[in-house]
């Protein structure tokens, strides 16, 4: 990952960190590290699941993390060819992720406020793969392999 990309990812991170502050009584710096952490292994994880998948299913693609027109990050999925198939908002991918109807989905809301309120290191850890592991977030891929698969 190149710097920029990172750069990107951490200002993304910074932005789901300004959402959590809404739901979550905690300190700037934790809900920006908590931010800052899901988006960059949300965004990490989602890119090498379609490459891999779509090269397993012999249709590969491409995914790149580039900036919109307006500087926001997105991940852009190219086929094979060099034909532009999806774009995707990273904001919107953590919409996806995180929140249903303007709420924190319940099955990210625990091991959220786990890591909000966890006492050392290890056990932020934990929580955050935690959250990163539950179903709305695992989920999240699923809807772009189907329409790439295609």
């Amino acid at each position: 990952m190149t710097t920029d990309e990172q750069t990107l990812l951490l200002q993304e991170g910074d932005r789901l960190a300004a959402e959590f502050s809404r739901r979550f009584d905690a300190a700037e710096d934790r809900l920006q590290l908590i931010g800052r952490t899901l988006t960059t292994n949300l965004v990490q994880v989602f890119m090498t699941t379609i490459e891999d998948v779509t090269r397993r299913a012999g249709k590969p693609h491409r995914t790149l993390l580039l900036q919109d027109e307006v500087g926001w990050p997105e991940i852009v999925i190219v086929s094979a060819d060099g034909e532009i198939r999806d774009r995707l908002a990273v904001m919107t991918l953590l919409q996806q992720a995180f929140f249903s109807g303007g709420r924190v989905r319940p099955a990210v809301a625990v091991p959220l406020q786990a890591a909000v309120q966890a006492s050392n290191e290890h056990l932020t850890i934990r929580a955050l793969v935690a959250c990163l592991k539950a179903k709305p977030v695992l989920d999240v891929s699923r809807p772009y392999l189907t329409r790439l698969l295609r």
